[in-house]
Parts: structure tokens; C-alpha cells; sequence
């Protein structure tokens, strides 16, 4: 605000922007979910999502892409010899005005000066040298050599001090005295501290009196000495991306910056300097530059400084080193050489890294390795079940579960009546609505209608045992049919914990051999190469599950997309045999109708196409008085829930 009921408006610079869209962790979680249950772990999953992003923000992969771009725009646009291309210009155009002026002039002083200009070098740089001393005739040839002067001093120090240049434009000797001391006194500054002296006082008295060369404001000597030094080794690293002939026209041509051979001394001691402080920058690398564009000294430093300052951000948005976070990457560089959208866009990452674990999605080990939590694993159950409860609803002729006929209890909610409904009527609100209906009309008797009618919702309270058997051999993840199954459990122990608390669920995975699991292990369990369908291990923890229950319906459901081709023998080992051994089969029939005795029937969900898998699940089927489902991949999740709730209304 500027004054009474008046306000400016500007960018917001004190911390996040507050008008910013919220994170959305939803998306991120189901991202990570998904690759979880394709077999990564909690780490590499959130990696992952970082480095691809989400709808609305950029990741790591994308960022890194454009500073590849940013690097090869400056290398494939540009060359490094504007300074000598300019300098040649120059000096064509004052020799060409001397002649000019010689011409007409028939003294012999004039021939003298022609022979002179006819007798120069053809090296830029040495005819520069040659005409130091030159008295020149024409206006333009003054002025020019003066110009060329004034263009390598502040070239110079352009490529040592970021800046100079627009500073020195119209340099006086005056200017030229004052940056020859502000020079020696930063040397002897450096000496001193090279010597391991206290520079405390020396500094704060060099930044007094020259501080208006470094617009950086550094706070102590070793922050100059960085941004120096920094500086120094992309000009060195300039000069070594040259031709062996450019870097010998530009060292001769630095004797001559401002007309003053004391500055490139200076400099050269500047450079000493820095290079024994700070031996660790690189002085020594190259870069091929292929464009058409000339760059001057202090553009071509410039350009080298912004590669080292891409490969620097491209090292820390790769995160490949130890101990790397996002914490690392440099906002302001990378606003720098890619704008600000950039810099929003890594500072949401590294907020969305830290929201994650904030927000106890991810929960660290014994072992210091990452696993989701439950609260992650619910939100993964809840976005499953939504997805299958969704498929359940578009089918024909299918109806709510929560409407699962009159029998039920009531749940305390009610709704509008539906032609087809049995369950009871909310009476109370019914007469309610009646009366309502009717006031709003004027009538003064009350009507009853049919849009009046509310019934009760209810749900089935009968408790059931439920097991659910997944294939995890090899042929799952071979066939794709590895994060389905995962799904298809989430969504199964989603509906299960939220809507049907008393019932209980058993998670049996089977592959060589059978174990029971946790929603998070089934979650997070990794596909590994391992032949046989213990499928008669499966059924044996099914059927120690129910004894435990008998008082809850048995519910048995086997996801599946082979035959068995292992079982358990009676010591413990696992007997495997391909094609399946006929003790294979006859045990794990033996324990089909085991659990028929305990009232269990068989579902099996097949997936895939074999015959034999085919006469196998049918057989499963009669034995048990069960049923055989083959449902495509995206109706698996659909079908099991609607056969775990057709049977717990048996």
C-alpha cells in the first residue's frame, strides 16, 4: 500500500506463493502405488515420480531436457572470436581513413606514413602493436584505435568481473588509474590471504573503497575469492576452446588494453592468484563451439560459465550421487538459465518430496529401506475399489450392493424409492416429505404420492470367512497380469476392512510354495523367476483360515492362470513336475473337497486360454459346487468383489 486507499502491485518474493494450486497427493500416491505393485520399491517408485512429474508440474527427466537444449543452443549458435573479428574491423576502417587523408597530402612525411601503413602485418594482432606509437592523421583512425583500446580493456575485465563492461563504456584515465589500483590492491588482498593472514580488516577497507566493482556484495574474502575464481576459469577454459593461432592474437592484443600494459599485467596476477587458491575449479577442459554468432572475451566467459553452471544443475537434478536430495538443486541458477517457470517447478518437487513423507505416507524400516503406510495403502484400496465399484454399476442388470435386498439391516441412511425396491419403508420421512410437498402447494389435507415414498438402505450383516488365493508365478508378471491381481486384492481388503468390518479376509499368495500376507506385502511383493502353481498349499492355509471362522459363511476365491504343477508333500517339501504330475492333481483335489465338507465352494477366476487350465477349474468347479469366472484383465478386480459378496449372501 503507497498511501491511503492506494496499493501497488508486484510479484510475491517472501516465500511460497500463496495463490499456488495445493499439491495434489492423490495423483502422486496413485502414480506411486502403481509402480509399487508393478514390482518397485517405495524409493525407486517415488524416484520415479519425481523424475517423470504429474499433469501440472514438470519432473526431473523434463527439466534436464531443456538444460541439454539450453547447452547445445549456446554451443551450436555461437563462436569465441567476436573480440578479434571486431578488432579487425576496427583497424580496417582507421587504416583505410589514414589513407584517405595521406593521399592528397604530397609531403614527404605522408609517403613515410603510407609505407608505414603499406609495411603492416597481416596478424591482427601485431599490426595493432605496430601502430602504438603511429601518429594518425585522420580523425577516424584516432578515433578507432582509440576505440580498440578501450574495447580489449574492457573485454578484460569483462571476463573477469561480470558486468565491467557497461560500466567502463566512456572510460577516462581516470577510470583506467582506478581500476589499475582497485587491481594491485585486490592482488595484494589475495597474496595475504594465500599466506594464511587474518583478511578480515583488509577486506571490509578493499570492499569501502572499491566496492562498487562488485555488484555481488561478497561478505568475506574466500565469497570474492569464489565468485572470482569461478569467473577466471570459465575465461581460462574460453581461451582454451580457441584455435592455437586465436589465443596467440589475443594474448598479444591484451597488452594493449586501455593504452595501459600495467592492467594485463594485473590481470595475469589475478589469475595466478586464483588459480593456487582455488585449484579445484577447472581450468583446464575445452568446449567446441560451432555457430555463426561471435562472442567477445567477456561473452565467451560468460557462455563457459553458463555451461559449468548447467552441468552442475544437470548433476543435481539427476540425483545420482550420495546423499543427494532436492534440496540440492540451485533454484536461483536454474531460474537463471531457464526462467522461473523452471524454478517453480523443481521448488514444487522437492515441496511434493517432503508433503509425502510429512504427510506419513512412507514409513522407513529396520533395515533404512522405505515402505508405504497404511494410511497410503487405504488411499490405494479406496482408488481400486472406486475403479471395480464403477465397473460393478455398468453392468446390466447389476445392482448397489448397498441395496442388497430387504433381508438386510438398516445402515440409518434412506433414499428416494425406485421402481424394483423390496426394502422396508422410512415411514417417518415419508409422512415428512408428504406433508412438506403438500404445505408447498396450499392443499390443507395431506396427500400421499409416490414421489413421497423413502425406504430404508440396508446391507447384509452376516459375518464371512474369506480367502483369496493369488497366483504369483512367474506366467503372472510374464503376461501382464501381475498389477490386476494387485489391484484386485486392494480393492478386496478396501471393501472388506471399511464396509464389512466383522468379516475376515486371508491373503494366500502361491507360486512354488504358499504363504499367508499383508495387504502391504501383497502391495510391495517384487516378481520374482519361479516355476510352479502350489495351488494345493493355497487351498490347505484356505482351509486352516476357515476352521478358525466357523461360524462366518466360507468364502474361497482362487485368481489363477495355470494348472498346478506342484504340492506339498506330507514333510514339508515342495514336489514340482511339468507337464503336472497326476499326484499333483489328485492331492489338490483331495483338498477341493475338503473344503467343500466345511461348506466352502470354489471360485476360480481363470485367466488365459488354456485347454487344459480349462478342463482343470471345471472339474474344480463340480467337485466343489462352485463356479469358474474368466474375466478379461480389466473386469478381474469386478468380478472377484461380486462374487465375494454374491457369497457371503448365501
Amino acid at each position: 500500500m503507497t498511501g491511503p486507499g492506494r496499493y501497488s502491485y508486484g510479484p510475491y518474493h517472501d516465500g511460497p506463493d500463496p495463490l499456488a494450486p495445493p499439491l495434489d497427493l492423490r495423483e502422486a500416491l496413485d502414480q506411486i502405488g502403481r509402480e509399487v505393485m508393478e514390482g518397485s520399491s517405495p524409493r525407486t517408485a517415488l524416484q520415479e515420480l519425481l523424475r517423470r512429474g504429474t499433469r501440472n508440474m514438470s519432473g526431473l527427466e523434463e527439466l534436464t531436457r531443456r538444460l541439454w537444449q539450453r547447452r547445445a543452443e549456446i554451443t551450436r549458435r555461437n563462436r569465441l572470436d567476436g573480440t578479434l573479428q571486431e578488432v579487425r574491423r576496427l583497424l580496417d576502417e582507421a587504416v583505410e581513413a589514414e589513407r584517405g587523408a595521406l593521399f592528397p597530402d604530397p609531403s614527404d612525411d605522408a609517403r613515410f606514413a603510407e609505407a608505414q601503413l603499406d609495411a603492416l602485418p597481416s596478424s591482427t594482432a601485431a599490426a595493432v602493436n605496430e601502430l602504438a606509437e603511429y601518429q594518425w592523421k585522420s580523425e577516424t583512425g584516432r578515433e578507432n584505435y582509440r576505440k580498440i583500446r578501450d574495447l580489449l580493456g574492457q573485454e578484460l575485465m569483462e571476463s573477469r568481473f561480470q558486468g565491467m563492461k557497461q560500466a567502463l563504456q566512456g572510460t577516462t584515465p581516470e577510470d583506467v588509474e582506478r581500476i589499475q589500483q582497485m587491481l594491485s590492491d585486490l592482488n595484494d588482498l589475495l597474496a595475504a590471504h594465500a599466506r594464511g593472514e587474518d583478511t578480515e580488516r583488509q577486506f571490509g577497507e578493499f570492499m569501502t573503497k572499491h566496492g562498487e566493482f562488485f555488484p555481488e556484495n561478497p561478505r568475506n574474502t574466500d565469497e570474492l575469492i569464489d565468485a572470482l575464481a569461478a569467473r577466471s576459469a570459465a575465461a581460462q577454459r574460453m581461451l582454451n576452446s580457441m584455435s592455437e593461432e586465436q589465443r596467440a592474437e589475443l594474448s598479444e592484443l591484451i597488452g594493449q588494453a586501455f593504452g595501459d600494459p600495467r592492467i594485463a599485467g594485473q590481470v595475469a596476477a589475478l589469475d595466478a592468484n586464483l588459480r593456487a587458491l582455488r585449484p579445484g575449479e577447472d581450468w583446464e577442459s575445452s568446449q567446441r563451439f560451432r555457430g555463426q554468432d561471435p562472442l567477445g572475451l567477456g561473452e565467451g566467459a560468460q557462455a563457459l560459465q553458463d555451461l559449468a553452471e548447467l552441468d552442475a544443475l544437470a548433476e543435481q537434478l539427476a540425483q545420482s550421487y550420495p546423499g543427494a536430495r532436492l534440496e540440492d538443486i540451485d533454484l536461483d541458477a536454474l531460474e537463471r538459465q531457464l526462467g522461473q517457470d523452471a524454478s517453480v517447478d523443481a521448488r514444487r518437487l522437492a515441496e511434493l518430496e517432503r508433503e509425502l513423507r510429512r504427510q506419513g505416507l512412507f514409513e522407513r524400516t529396520a533395515d533404512g529401506s522405505l515402505r508405504l503406510t497404511p494410511k497410503a495403502l487405504r488411499r490405494l484400496g479406496e482408488v481400486a475399489l472406486r475403479d471395480i465399484v464403477g465397473r460393478l454399476r455398468s453392468r446390466r442388470g447389476q445392482r448397489d450392493t448397498a441395496r442388497a435386498g430387504a433381508a438386510g439391516e438398516p445402515t440409518g441412511g434412506s433414499r428416494q424409492w425406485q421402481f424394483g425396491d423390496t426394502e422396508p419403508w422410512d415411514v417417518s420421512r415419508t409422512v415428512r416429505n408428504a406433508v412438506l410437498r403438500s404445505a408447498s402447494a396450499g392443499r390443507r389435507e395431506v396427500r400421499m404420492d409416490v414421489s413421497d415414498v423413502e425406504i430404508m438402505e440396508t446391507e447384509q450383516r452376516s459375518r464371512a470367512a474369506v480367502a483369496l488365493c493369488v497366483d504369483t508365478s512367474w506366467s503372472m508378471v510374464q503376461d501382464g497380469r501381475w498389477l490386476p491381481m494387485k489391484r484386485t486384492s486392494l480393492a478386496l481388503h478396501q471393501l472388506i476392512s471399511t464396509r464389512f468390518r466383522s468379516d475376515a479376509l486371508e491373503l494366500i499368495t502361491f507360486g512354488r510354495h504358499a504363504g499367508t500376507v499383508d495387504i502391504g506385502e501383497l502391495t510391495a511383493l517384487e516378481a520374482v523367476w519361479e516355476q510352479g502353481t502350489n495351488l494345493h498349499h493355497a487351498l490347505l492355509l484356505a482351509a486352516r483360515h476357515l476352521r478358525r471362522h466357523p461360524d462366518a459363511v466360507p468364502v474361497v476365491l482362487v485368481v489363477t492362470d495355470g494348472e498346478p504343477t506342484a504340492h506339498l508333500e506330507p514333510n514339508g517339501d515342495t514336489w514340482f513336475n511339468w507337464p503336472p504330475d497326476q499326484r499333483t492333481l489328485a492331492v489338490t483335489m483331495a483338498q477341493v473337497d475338503a473344503l467343500a465338507k466345511l461348506g466352502a465352494s470354489v471360485t476360480v477366476f481363470m485367466l488365459g486360454e488354456d485347454p487344459r487350465l480349462k478342463s482343470f477349474v471345471d472339474l474344480v468347479a463340480r467337485r466343489s459346487g462352485g463356479r469358474v469366472v474368466a474375466p478379461d484383465l480389466d473386469g478381474l478386480g469386478a468380478a472377484v468383489v461380486s462374487d465375494y459378496l454374491r457369497g457371503r449372501r448365501r
